[in-house]
């Protein structure tokens, strides 16, 4: 009897101790093993800032190919009037245009593509004479980039002195070439009527006769 007593004691203190021992072991394994949501399992990717957009460095451009020998044309102001254009050139003439032929270039280096431009002098002023034929040649850029002749036009010219190799252009560009009426008058354009607006003789007038025109050359090229 005492025994079973005993038997009946031991397993009520081992039910009382049950829910003690056993929240001990749960809360042993939550210190051990935290739990880990989905969310926290996957790192959360690097935050993305904008970057200001980096401007090219410049660069020198490339070279092109160099045109040697070839006549250097003064640059053109607004200040480029009749005494610097005079001066400037080495032949001034009005004339006819006779014929024009175009020559390609030989070989790369030892030539460059050309026009020639074969005048009738009508009335010289400088680095020509009256009556003769004056045959010119002119580099083709030039050509191409706008100072061109037709066949029968009348003009008066101011021409550089021609290079070694024999090339020429007129002074200036457009301001070193006059159009030529039927009556021989000497026609000033609008940039032309602005540039000799001081001179004694051309200043104000766009349409001027030969004889006058020559003096007033003449004139400019003597001043100091």
């Amino acid at each position: 009897m005492c025994g079973r007593s005993f038997a009946y004691l031991l397993t009520f203190l081992f039910l009382l101790a049950s829910p003690v021992l056993l929240c001990g072991q749960s809360d042993r394994a939550d210190a051990g093993h935290t739990a880990i949501s989905p969310q926290d399992s996957i790192p959360a990717p690097p935050r993305f800032i904008p970057r200001e957009p980096i401007e090219p460095e410049p660069r020198e451009p490339l070279p092109g190919p160099i045109l040697r020998r070839l006549p250097q044309p003064l640059p053109v102001s607004i200040t480029f009037g009749l005494r610097q254009l005079a001066r400037t050139a080495g032949i001034i003439f009005s004339g006819i245009v006779m014929t024009i032929e175009q020559r390609p270039a030989i070989t790369a280096g030892e030539a460059v593509g050309t026009v020639t431009i074969t005048f009738r002098v009508e009335n010289a002023i400088r680095g020509t004479a009256a009556g003769r034929s004056l045959m010119i040649s002119q580099w083709i850029g030039t050509w191409s980039a706008g100072q061109q002749f037709r066949v029968g036009e009348r003009v008066l010219v101011f021409l550089y002195p021609p290079s070694k190799i024999g090339l020429t252009s007129c002074v200036a560009g457009g301001m070193g070439r006059f159009r030529v009426d039927s009556a021989g008058n000497v026609l000033l354009s609008t940039q032309q009527l602005f540039a000799f607006r001081t001179d004694p003789v051309l200043g104000g007038r766009s349409r001027v006769n030969l004889d006058d025109f020559a003096w007033a050359v003449r004139r400019a090229t003597e001043e100091e």
